[in-house]
């Protein structure tokens, strides 16, 4: 079966549409997006991240938001212990605006990181530690997290010549759905449904593909507890035991925006930083493997956030 035809049945499978929604009020919603997105594009990038960065700012504001702004700087008084009251207030502020600048560039990126003009936005930091690991007979695990711009990360890597697979939630709406798997796949970034993933990945693994997780979510009662800023996280155990299986490489990196300090002009500047390598020599000797590799990656998502705590989500 076709990854379309895979994604088709899922789809219908978890919320199945009627005829009217599939064939009026989908193509509707779609159709209005797609004319949004024009204006979008209509607009210079760095005026339309200002717009967005403003907004972002209002809405974390709003009365509506008061309660999950409370409970965000509470967290992070256990996460970043170092911050004072005011400091972390500002910090979720500044992530909201974040999360309003990152919208804005999901809606241009296909416009804007192209082959010939990627490098106007993109910072490669070091990479040699991954470059020659990403052309070798072994299949990789690519880590992430909801920090920076995740979908940058990908797409990039999918420009320099490496082939990705990119775990991914299909979108509700399936035009849009359909629309973000083609604009991708155009780059060499192929979107795999999560919900038939653990079915595809190890038959990907064993042809020495590589495959990227945002892999930050919480696992439930069921996943595996490790330490990450300050408290034990739920995490999948799925990247350790494939990565086991499969003697996989795990390299682990985020995007981050670059001059986001308060006053200063917004712009779609990014830089990869690789976090950390992880080999499979580095955990067949250790007495609880998938104990090991699953800290030593939350370890480095850790440093990701804690170099840019207002980009995390």
């Amino acid at each position: 079966m076709s990854n379309d035809a895979t994604i088709a049945a899922r789809y219908d499978k978890r919320d199945p549409l009627t005829p009217f929604q599939r064939v009026v009020v989908q193509p509707a919603l779609y159709g209005a997006i797609r004319t949004g997105l024009v204006g979008v594009n209509a607009i210079p990038l760095p005026a339309m991240l200002r717009i967005g960065r403003k907004l972002g700012g209002i809405y974390g504001d709003l009365g509506i938001n008061r309660k999950r702004v409370g409970r965000a700087v509470e967290r992070l008084a256990i996460a970043l212990p170092e911050y004072n009251e005011q400091q972390r207030i500002d910090l979720v502020r500044r992530s909201y605006e974040h999360l309003a600048m990152l919208a804005v560039e999901l809606a241009v990126l296909p416009r804007y990181l192209t082959e010939d003009a990627w490098s106007d936005y993109i910072e490669l930091g070091e990479l040699d530690g991954v470059v020659r690991p990403l052309l070798d007979e072994r299949p990789s695990l690519m880590l992430t997290a909801h920090c920076g711009n995740w979908e940058v990360l990908g797409y990039t890597m999918a420009l320099l010549g490496f082939r990705m697979h990119a775990v991914y939630r299909p979108l509700d709406l399936r035009p849009a759905d359909r629309w973000l798997r083609q604009t991708r796949s155009r780059r060499g970034l192929e979107l795999v449904d999560k919900f038939g993933a653990m079915h595809r990945l190890p038959g990907l693994l064993a042809q020495n593909e590589s495959v990227a997780f945002v892999a930050d979510q919480n696992a439930g009662q069921r996943g595996l507890h490790v330490p990450f800023l300050g408290r034990l996280a739920s995490s999948y155990k799925s990247i350790g035991l494939m990565a086991i299986q499969h003697r996989a490489r795990i390299i682990v990196g985020c995007a981050q925006r670059q001059c986001t300090e308060p006053g200063k002009p917004a712009s779609m500047r990014y830089k990869i930083q690789i976090e950390d390598r992880i080999d499979p020599e580095d955990w067949e000797n250790q007495p609880d493997p998938l104990f090991y590799i699953t800290a030593r990656y939350r370890r480095a998502i850790e440093q990701s956030v804690r170099r840019a705590p207002e980009q995390y989500l």
